[in-house]
């Protein structure tokens, strides 16, 4: 054998393999959607009363400024304990299917992405990769969500409005028509969709970070609780800034659904609401939603891992960037 033909041999051996991105199966994303599912409507039902608490806040002329414990025992006085699980039905619901269409959506368009523009390029444009999955994902998520979204402001605002999800569903489909239903689209967009991002993005790139700072040896040997850690720490992260960039078109989503707002078309009724509102008002009641999407997105975020390993899923396409430690 000639020295040339060894030689490439060699190289051969040692040239790296080309990763392929994985070929997802149809089991692969209904694993990806019911794990989503399970995980967005297990952490929104328990949130239902800090959201119940925060939506008040927002809408409840007696309640604004009001912190979150003095709200919900001003609640519990005046409703009953119940009061604090109004519109459990059509959070449960709404969020069963936006959180399945948002995390199998992100694995689908994440893998689009990444096979457009090869696995290097991805790797170097991975952040506006991950804003483009979770945009596009939110969107047509949303699109299931907001009629459900929809039905339970109008609950928590009005408890005496319906009984439950199919009566107050029903009874704005028959009143109101499905204009009624879908007339907080627009404004759903502009909270879920920055919601998305900072859920999202900041998530995998506090958790590339935190990675970062570990020793390859360190990684190799992680114990499961660890890595856990790591996840809850993400999305504690992700979680605050996904309140922070929602937080003004969430308290716009209130209003909208309660009626305020002058006549016109909806920019013009989100703009109206926004300048009475002033910068104060549209971010009345952050702090407690802060508590509750941190909490939200990181048991979002350990739930799905956890249920995609028991439907036996693949993990999902990872194009985080690795730094060698010092």
């Amino acid at each position: 054998m000639s020295s040339a033909t060894v030689e490439k041999a060699k190289a051969a051996v040692a040239a790296p393999t080309p990763y392929k991105t994985p070929d997802f199966s149809l089991r692969d994303y209904a694993s990806f959607f019911a794990s989503g599912g399970l995980a967005a409507t297990l952490s929104h039902g328990a949130m239902t009363p800090i959201d119940v608490v925060k939506t008040r806040i927002q809408i409840d002329p007696a309640l604004k400024g009001n912190s979150l414990l003095t709200a919900g025992r001003k609640i519990v006085a005046a409703e009953g304990p119940g009061g604090l699980l109004t519109g459990f039905g059509p959070t449960a619901a709404g969020y069963l299917l936006q959180g399945g269409a948002k995390f199998a959506g992100y694995e689908f368009w994440k893998k689009f992405f990444v096979d457009k523009v090869g696995y290097d390029v991805a790797v170097q444009h991975r952040t506006a990769i991950y804003l483009g999955s979770a945009s596009i994902a939110e969107f047509f998520a949303d699109i299931l969500l907001t009629p459900l979204e929809a039905t339970r402001i109008r609950l928590v605002s009005n408890p005496k409005y319906a009984t439950g999800l199919f009566s107050g569903f029903t009874k704005i489909l028959r009143t109101e028509g499905v204009g009624s239903l879908y007339a907080g689209f627009i404004p759903i967009l502009f909270k879920q969709i920055p919601f998305a991002i900072g859920q999202f993005t900041v998530n995998e790139r506090a958790t590339e970070f935190i990675y970062n700072q570990m020793t390859p040896e360190t990684k190799a040997n992680l114990s499961g609780s660890a890595k856990v850690g790591v996840t809850l720490t993400s999305g504690v992260i992700a979680g605050i800034a996904a309140a922070i960039l929602s937080q003004p078109a969430d308290t716009l989503l209130s209003q909208i659904n309660k009626g305020h707002g002058p006549e016109g078309t909806m920019l013009q009724r989100l703009w109206a609401l926004a300048k009475q509102a002033g910068f104060r008002g549209l971010f009345a009641g952050l702090g407690p939603r802060m508590l509750m999407t941190a909490g939200l997105v990181s048991s979002q975020f350990v739930m799905y891992d956890g249920i995609k390993k028991a439907f036996g899923a693949r993990p999902g396409i990872e194009i985080h960037k690795e730094e060698k430690s010092a």
